[in-house]
């Protein structure tokens, strides 16, 4: 009797557990699926924020444009204007992403001495300034500065994954991680579209981004008073690191990129891996960075190509990130999550090499059908690899949180380089999006070559 009572009373206890844990997931979902609508506002946008400062004729504006065209000639990138507009997308792009990579670990280590709750609500304060500026920026300056606490702020979304990895049950883990993955697909499916609406209805003298932009403060204020008032602190005052010092060093680490390809923070934990297991982490970091590197490019010049070769408008541009998102939900949805454990790798590989006809025919593209047919093929990829590989690299025994760590710098490195050096093929002669094939050609031949074996086994 005794024993059943005992047996009731743990179950009665893992059951609450499970409810606390499936609130905090529900919680995080919705904060981070709102914030990333506000983010993806902006995305369609940008090509015609670019073209309405360059017709303004912006004292800031044409003095960078000037540091733009010597960098052209020095390229070699004909001296044409609508190359100038790439060429300002990616920086502005590249910009956002270095300083969201030197931020993310350094909230990360402020986070494992003060908590998860109150510097997520400091970062969340830092975007509600940068779409203030924005709604309010009449000037390039402005609008840049705006940019670049967004870029400092955006710590928020690595401090989201840091709340799920402290659910104790792996279980929980994994279904959290899966539901942040949906936030992002459902954000940037419904963010552009609804960015580019608000900027097609304005009134008679009224600036076409103004809607976009008061739209995402709303988002981003909700969002404050949505986690004040419900989330949870999930780091225990015992298992928070003794000082701030302490986890600044620990960051060193995450902004080093050399220590990042070589997994250096790995190798210093309790539990240092054997050499296969870090070799096996270094191939799957390197393609996961290389993965990034040309993702991130192509999405930030994507929004460009389209606008200039086919004329796009913001409603169109927010069709097309509307067709992007919608397709990889889908594959997601139905494909990747009844991938079995043990063939992610394969799976990579497969959309990798689909990745070549993809960027083939966005950059040959001569028509709005061969443009769909390779985004067809481009969302498909995104849908499968960046999951897969999460999920591998996240079994690696008891260091996962410091490998997640280091893949999400790794990833955040990707995305500070891929746009700049992409806006620059672009404009390069004989440029464009075909001459990704290379690198991923070479990719899948790594992922051939050395197969990463299981990372459970020590």
């Amino acid at each position: 009797m005794a024993l059943q009572d005992r047996g009731a009373s743990s179950s009665s206890i893992n059951d609450k557990q499970e409810q606390n844990y499936n609130r905090v997931i529900a919680i995080v979902f919705l904060a981070l699926f709102i914030d990333l609508l506000g983010f993806a506002l902006i995305l369609p946008l940008f090509p015609s924020i670019l073209d309405y400062y360059s017709q303004t004729e912006d004292g800031f504006y044409l003095s960078l444009q000037r540091g733009v065209d010597w960098f052209a000639v020095m390229a070699g990138i004909p001296p044409e204007r609508k190359y100038n507009s790439v060429l300002f997308g990616g920086l502005i792009g590249s910009i956002f992403s270095i300083l969201q990579f030197f931020s993310s670990p350094l909230t990360g280590a402020v986070s494992d001495h003060w908590g998860r709750r109150p510097v997520i609500l400091m970062t969340v304060m830092g975007l509600i300034a940068s779409y203030s500026l924005w709604a309010a920026s009449r000037t390039f300056g402005v609008f840049l500065l705006s940019r670049i606490i967004g870029g400092i702020s955006k710590g928020n979304v690595s401090l989201s994954t840091a709340i799920i990895a402290d659910l104790h049950s792996p279980k929980a883990r994994s279904k959290g991680m899966a539901m942040i993955g949906v936030a992002f697909s459902l954000g940037f499916t419904l963010g552009p579209m609804m960015g580019a609406y608000l900027a097609t209805h304005t009134e008679r003298g009224e600036v076409f981004y103004l809607r976009s932009a008061l739209s995402a403060l709303v988002f981003s204020v909700a969002d404050f008073i949505f986690i004040f008032l419900l989330l949870p602190e999930t780091l225990p005052k015992e298992k928070r690191v003794s000082s701030v010092t302490s986890g600044f060093q620990a960051a060193v680490d995450l902004l080093s990129p050399l220590a990042l390809f070589q997994f250096s923070a790995v190798t210093r934990g309790k539990e240092s891996p054997s050499e296969q297991n870090l070799q096996n982490l270094k191939i799957l970091g390197l393609v996961y960075f290389l993965y990034l590197f040309l993702f991130s490019g192509l999405e930030y010049t994507l929004s460009f190509l389209t606008h200039q070769r086919f004329h796009f408008s913001s409603m169109q541009q927010g069709k097309m990130f509307f067709f992007i998102g919608i397709t990889m939900a889908v594959i997601q949805g139905g494909y990747a999550r009844r991938i079995k454990p043990g063939n992610e790798i394969r799976a990579v590989k497969r959309a990798i090499m689909l990745l070549i006809p993809a960027f083939l025919l966005i950059g040959w593209a001569a028509n709005v059908t061969m443009l769909g047919a390779g985004l067809l093929l481009y969302s498909f990829a995104a849908a499968i690899v960046i999951p897969c590989l999460s999920a591998v690299v996240s079994g690696y025994g008891d260091q996962k949180g410091r490998v997640m760590g280091i893949l999400r710098s790794l990833g955040a490195l990707a995305r500070a380089l891929g746009p700049i050096l992409a806006a620059a093929g672009e404009c390069s002669p004989g440029g464009g999006s075909e001459g990704a094939q290379a690198p991923l050609a070479w990719v899948k031949g790594q992922m051939d070559g050395k197969q990463p074996q299981s990372l459970h086994s020590g």
